[in-house]
């Protein structure tokens, strides 16, 4: 599931990149044939869709596939602004439970993601563990993500693509392994 939110209600939240890294991200994912994926940009990408569809694709995956959560747009200590309000890492965690999967992954491009890790309390991480959820964050609980001007897409989601695309295979067996992949966006 891939949710890149630009363009938000009125103008004083519109971002400039977040669509496109979630187009990027897509584009990734059918690079594999053997995929299901649902893309939910701007208006489209509200509440009530973003987890109808964790849920619904989730729910197809075996406990050998691994599943993959991604989004960019604002974020804030608890959760995610999308376009119809707010997400709560909770919801998602919830959404991320119900799946046999034994390999999820939460892909975060936004202001305050590491929240998501640490959460509001030790139920928080006791849902993430029973969920077994890998996380990649672009920033601490306490940090902003950054989109700069001249770039396709924001530099968290320029480096993981990248990492993603080969460059993080740093002892060429051909595995990015979470490790490998940390360590490049971390250095990017």
């Amino acid at each position: 599931v891939s949710v890149g939110i630009a363009d938000y209600p009125g103008t004083g939240m519109d971002l400039s990149l977040c669509a496109n890294d979630a187009k990027t991200v897509t584009w990734l994912y059918t690079k594999n044939t053997n995929v299901m994926y649902c893309q939910l940009l701007n208006s489209d990408a509200t509440r009530s869709k973003i987890i109808s569809a964790l849920k619904q694709l989730f729910a197809k995956a075996d406990s050998g596939d691994i599943v993959v959560f991604f989004y960019s747009g604002h974020g804030y200590e608890g959760g995610f602004h999308v376009y119809d309000g707010e997400l709560s890492y909770q919801a998602i965690q919830s959404a991320m439970a119900g799946s046999r999967c034994n390999n999820k992954m939460i892909f975060a491009d936004a202001c305050f993601a590491g929240q998501l890790r640490s959460g509001n309390s030790s139920s928080s991480t006791n849902t993430i563990r029973k969920a077994n959820v890998m996380l990649f964050l672009s920033s601490r609980n306490d940090e902003v993500s950054y989109e700069y001007g001249g770039m396709k897409n924001g530099l968290f989601t320029t480096y993981l693509i990248k990492g993603l695309r080969g460059n993080a295979d740093y002892n060429k067996d051909r595995i990015i392994s979470a490790k490998e992949l940390f360590k490049f966006v971390h250095t990017g």
